[in-house]
């Protein structure tokens, strides 16, 4: 799951050398990626009125689905 949303916002940014994904379990079970860009890329991952970052949350959530499990997408 980290190298798919690595290589989805590889692609989005000028940068992606500075692209990294980080992963914690919360109590619940849930899984929240952390993924870190470098701030001049942070309008590109989220686009406008944050469509591009919704649209990686639900591919995300979609892939999740198929392996059984729950996560969560943080942009940081």
């Amino acid at each position: 799951m980290q190298e798919l949303l690595k290589a989805i916002a590889s692609g989005l940014v000028e940068n992606p050398q500075e692209v990294s994904v980080t992963s914690e379990t919360s109590d619940n079970g849930t899984v929240v990626y952390h993924l870190h860009v470098a701030e001049e890329d942070m309008g590109r991952v989220i686009g406008k009125q944050g469509r591009i970052a919704r649209a990686i949350r639900v591919v995300m959530r979609a892939a999740a689905t198929r392996n059984d499990q729950k996560i969560m997408v943080e942009i940081d």
